[in-house]
């Protein structure tokens, strides 16, 4: 790998931060749905839920 050193032009267009911004912008809006499911999950009178593998929940 060849390291080549920027010129003062090059640094000042660089941006940091857009990654980090972008991971925790997706990681509040997963804990976002997560929330509501479980909300809508427990707050619901009765209903059911099938989760992968063949398991089945239902509650009255």
């Amino acid at each position: 790998m060849n390291y080549i050193e920027l010129t003062q032009n090059e640094m000042s267009q660089h941006y940091v931060g857009a990654a980090l911004t972008l991971t925790t912008v997706m990681a509040l809006i997963a804990v976002a749905v997560v929330a509501v499911i479980a909300y809508r999950l427990f707050m619901s009178n009765k209903g059911s839920a099938t989760v992968p593998g063949g398991w089945k929940f239902t509650w009255n």
